[in-house]
């Protein structure tokens, strides 16, 4: 079975170790066809003292946030109609596009979209999928759309995918 051994400089957190860990489990058993139990990830962790590159002393970096952390406060910021905190994750080119081809550059323009077709709507996560690519990442979103619609008549259980694409940490 596959081991996957990586060094570090001390100094990431928990949680950035652990999606480092799943996320090269994940990507062994899906090159080579491992189950998960058949991949070891050895993270082995060296003090910035003991770590030079280019005859310089070197930090750990950032780790940036999560895909879908980002997405979440997306979302989050979205139903909230917090257009500039939703603002803060998106990327110079971003664009949206919605049912029917309605392709959308500005945030309040989705507000002003939804308003021809329903008086509200609050959507219910079930699941956050990541897949990478060359270019960057692509979060897909799972849930069910709950509401009121402009004649007044509540709707639910109605099923939504939502595809998000990240360059650099931000929507694309």
């Amino acid at each position: 079975m596959p081991i996957v051994t990586v060094t570090l400089i001390e100094g990431y957190e928990d949680h950035v170790r652990t999606r480092l860990s799943e996320r090269l489990t994940d990507t062994v058993r899906e090159t080579i066809g491992a189950v998960n139990d058949g991949v070891t990830v050895v993270l082995n962790e060296v003090s910035a003292t003991s770590y030079m590159r280019g005859r310089t002393g070197k930090s750990p970096g950032v780790a940036p946030r999560a895909p879908t952390e980002t997405v979440r406060a997306f979302l989050d910021a979205m139903g909230a109609r917090d257009f500039d905190a939703a603002r803060g994750v998106l990327g110079s080119r971003f664009s949206m596009m919605f049912p029917g081809g309605v392709r959308m550059r500005r945030l309040e323009d989705v507000q002003d979209w939804a308003a021809g077709r329903y008086r509200s709507a609050t959507k219910t996560y079930q699941r956050f999928d990541e897949a990478f690519a060359e270019d960057g990442t692509i979060v897909y979103c799972y849930g069910t759309l709950s509401g009121e619609w402009l004649s007044g008549g509540a709707f639910a259980g109605i099923r939504f995918v939502d595809r998000f694409r990240l360059v650099d940490g931000l929507l694309a």
